[in-house]
């Protein structure tokens, strides 16, 4: 009896236990408009029952309910209790993709219904408990008892109620995002709105979020600065770049003019820097600050004769630090470059100016709409952090300045600083040789200029790729954050619509670098532990998220480490989920190159050579599929493989991963497909010759050794990065690497990106990514490429069961050394015995056992 009590009593609960589990699982996988939507829709009915119950005489339970609840909160203002359920309700449904404002309506209306009831409570006495329930309810209610008392009791009414007065204007400025510095402009846009006061005539360019950042930004700047520098209203992108392009015609060594002293104070190098900022209006417009050159050649050509003349005499010191050494003011710094010259190898040329007419939505736009009539709407570039506007110029450089040319002096060497770039982790200082002087001469110094500038991280580029100049590049002391969100700001300001262009950092010229990956092909990333590769990693699957849908691209992430990545766990990108099984990821490259032959065969089968001409003929209607073919035909998405440690693959399966690396790198670029390979161990044995010559793009974060340099790079370098996102970037067809910081997002970003897009759909993962497609490791070494014929001699013997090496030659039609060596590989199987002389071996296996025998044999599950 105990047992059938107890089996009712479980039965019953696990029934119960399903219905609810099965409710919880169709809410969550309703949309997530519905679900706003619905939230909406309920607050809306509450509004019209809170009203019936206030408004009318609402008899029965839920009348008596109202009364006791709204009524006994709110007390005389019940009445407008339904009014704000209606509000928020029509806000929700007209506003759906604002939930930070909706957040802040609801906030700011709480403040504001708290500071008025308590107001009301003492406006009607003050009623205490002991006066019965129904006094409360006719002044502020429950609300306006728990707000008033507390403050009447400790303070009295004379304080009490300016305190409320404060928390009500509180939540109606938090209500209509009015700060309190901008309550006279609201008020005048307001009264110029009802016709009381005429409207400001006002040619502000800027919108208010954007005014409202130029204002703190130049807040934070010198008076001196906010006096004299323009303002960015006074910027004309035009003109600016007529003015570039004419000064890039004209000869670079321009005439000497007279400039200021270098020994003015810091603060007029201060002013020079912002007013310079301030011109290329750098972070509010999404576009980079200008590569402000630090003009130093005043006074190179005209006075190198008269600085020979005068070694002998001891004054060539001072005249170099006085002459050569002359800055440009920042009115005169006509660096300003709209539009950055781009690298040979795919990156991509982002500071054009906007168009002046309207143009249609970009061809992408027709991917935005999803398989199963779901609208996808990619994030928003809000939910990454702004940076501030980079510096051009700081009292560190100057004396870094100083110091080679004292190392030039006392080195009797022919040369001068002309020159420096800025850029966030280290300056560029261009130097300019005299007559007959070896470039050897500088390159000699490295050591000798490494300590005048107290600095162990040192690189000497000569010379500078299209100038007569030799760099020096040496490391900043303040170091610069590269935020991910302003390069992405750029991208969109330059109305590049790509959905495989990523965002890799900043230049030492003080430029945003990008790089499309489809044009790269594919990539290598390396540097050792701590050098920021995986920040990297991290910025290039953020950028795909913000700017591609899962229609655009779709990626397979391999993670062996098994935490860079489980961030990007269930984002509707990934055709698989997160692999972090060595063994499945070879598995997974083993589809990217069955994946990539069928892409093939659609192109050869329409007469396509890539795949964007392939999907853009599929989406015009130009494809027509044969008679009687029911397939149907889509757009092939860009497929982004990211292999985030490469190194433990090839310790798992080297032969299989090397294998299916070169044919994807091969053959893949006109399929769509493309390759991240990451390690933090670039030694040969991992980044082998063949994975080298076959990913021509190379991205290198500090390394250890000089060895691991030249296996990422080809050339030495990057053993003198600095680490913490200083890399050299070298694409595919450039010759000389570009120095770059690094972007960095963080954790709460990346939370942020992620979370927006798994609230717009769910992930479809394909099935066939990891499931076992090859044989074992074991056996691939042992049988090779006779499984189909050991099959067939093993099926032969169970079958007659007689294992005779001289049947298999005569059935198989094969050799006697093939037959011997088939014969022991089923020895080895303990399919059959061992050799006895001439006579058969014995069969170990029975006819049933055939089954599993092949199945072992194939390297699948036994049946």
């Amino acid at each position: 009896m105990y047992r059938l009590v107890r089996a009712l009593w479980l039965g019953i609960a696990h029934a119960v236990g399903a219905v609810f589990r099965g409710i919880g699982q169709g809410a969550k996988g309703l949309d997530p408009a519905h679900r706003k939507d619905g939230l909406a829709l309920l607050l809306l009915g509450l509004a019209l029952i809170v009203a019936a119950g206030t408004w009318s005489n609402l008899q029965g339970p839920v009348g008596d309910l109202v009364e006791m609840l709204v009524t006994g909160a709110f007390g005389r203002i019940d009445l407008l209790v339904p009014i704000l359920f209606a509000v928020v309700a029509v806000r929700l449904i007209r506003h759906p993709e604002q939930p930070d404002a909706n957040g802040r309506i609801v906030i700011g209306l709480s403040a504001l219904v708290v500071g008025v009831l308590g107001q009301v409570h003492i406006a009607c006495g003050s009623p205490a408990r002991v006066d019965g329930m129904q006094a409360i309810r006719d002044a502020g209610g429950l609300i306006g008892w728990s707000a008033a008392t507390p403050l009447s009791y400790t303070m009295g009414d004379v304080l009490a109620v300016p305190l409320l007065v404060l928390l009500t204007v509180f939540g109606l400025l938090v209500v209509t995002a009015t700060p309190v510095n901008a309550i006279p402009q609201r008020l005048r846009q307001l009264g110029a709105r009802l016709g009381l006061v005429q409207p400001p005539v006002t040619d502000e360019p800027f919108g208010e979020d954007d005014e409202r950042y130029d204002e703190q930004w130049r807040g934070g700047l010198p008076a001196g600065a906010r006096r004299r520098g323009p303002t960015p209203q006074d910027y004309d992108p035009d003109g600016a770049e007529q003015e570039a392009l004419s000064e890039r015609r004209s000869r670079r060594r321009r005439p000497a003019v007279q400039q200021p002293s270098l020994d003015r104070p810091m603060d007029a190098v201060d002013v020079a820097a912002a007013a310079a900022a301030a011109l290329d209006g750098a972070v509010m417009h999404g576009m980079p600050p200008s590569p402000l050159v630090a003009d130093l050649t005043q006074g190179v050509g005209a006075d190198r004769a008269d600085r020979g003349d005068r070694a002998d005499r001891g004054d060539r010191q001072d005249t170099g630090r006085r002459e050569d050494t002359t800055p440009v003011p920042a009115a005169r710094a006509k660096a300003v470059k709209p539009k950055q010259e781009m690298l040979k190898a795919g990156v991509a040329d982002l500071t054009k100016p906007a168009p002046e007419t309207p143009r249609d939505l970009p061809p992408r736009a027709e991917q935005l709409q999803l398989s199963g009539d779901i609208t996808y709407s990619l994030p928003s570039l809000d939910l990454l952090e702004r940076g501030g506007p980079g510096k051009a110029r700081s009292a560190a450089n100057d004396a870094v300045v100083d110091s080679l040319t004292t190392v030039f002096t006392e080195f009797k060497v022919d040369a001068a600083v002309t020159g420096f770039t800025r850029g966030p982790t280290v300056t560029r200082y261009e130097v300019e040789l005299g007559p007959a002087v070896k470039v050897e001469r500088i390159t000699a110094l490295t050591k000798n200029i490494a300590y005048a500038v107290a600095s162990p991280d040192v690189r000497i580029i000569s010379p500078i790729p299209g100038k007569s100049a030799v760099g020096i590049e040496i490391p900043n002391t303040d170091r610069e954050m590269v935020n991910l969100g302003d390069v992405l700001r750029l991208a969109a300001a330059a109305e590049d619509e790509h959905p495989m262009l990523v965002a890799l950092g900043k230049d030492v010229e003080g430029g945003y670098v990008m790089a499309n990956l489809a044009k790269m092909p594919h990539v290598l990333v390396a540097g050792a532990t701590g050098s920021g590769k995986s920040s990297c990693i991290n910025c290039l699957i953020t950028s795909v998220m913000v700017r591609a849908t899962p229609e655009d691209v779709r990626m397979v992430l391999v993670d062996p480490k098994r935490v860079e990545l489980t961030a990007y766990e269930g984002i509707p990108h990934l055709i698989t989920p997160i692999i972090t099984n060595p063994k499945r990821a070879a598995e997974a490259l083993q589809w990217v190159v069955r994946e990539m032959d069928l892409r093939y065969d659609d192109l050869a089968a329409f007469g396509y050579r890539h795949i964007d001409d392939f999907n853009d003929a599929i989406r015009k209607g130009k494809v027509k599929l044969p008679e009687g073919s029911e397939r149907e035909l889509s757009p092939y998405p860009y497929l982004l493989v990211i292999v985030d440690e490469l190194a433990d693959l090839m310790m798992v399966a080297p032969r299989d991963v090397e294998d299916a690396i070169v044919r994807i790198t091969q053959l893949a670029r006109a399929a769509g497909i493309h390759l991240v390979l990451a390690t933090q161990r670039p030694s040969v044995d991992v980044v082998t010759g063949l994975i080298k010559a076959n990913v021509p793009s190379r991205l290198a974060f500090a390394t250890s050794s000089l060895a691991d340099s030249r296996v990422i790079l080809d050339q030495p370098g990057a053993e003198k990065l600095i680490g913490k996102g200083d890399g050299l970037f070298l694409p595919m067809g450039a010759n000389k690497p570009t120095r770059m910081q690094g972007a960095f997002v963080t954790e709460d970003e990346v939370a942020a990106v992620v979370q927006h897009c798994k609230d717009q759909m769910a992930p479809v993962f394909r099935e066939d990514v990891t499931v076992g497609t090859k044989q074992k490791k074991e056996i691939d070494e042992d049988i090779g490429d006779d499984l189909d014929l050991l099959c067939q001699a093993a099926e032969l013997v169970v079958s007659t069961q007689f294992g005779s090496t001289s049947m298999l030659q005569r059935k198989l039609r094969v050799g006697f050394a093939k037959a011997g060596r088939l014969m022991d590989l089923m020895e080895s199987r303990n399919i059959v015995g061992p050799s006895e002389g001439s006579k058969a071996r014995d069969v170990l296996v029975k006819a049933d056992e055939l089954d599993g025998v092949l199945a072992v044999i194939r390297g699948e599950a036994q049946p």
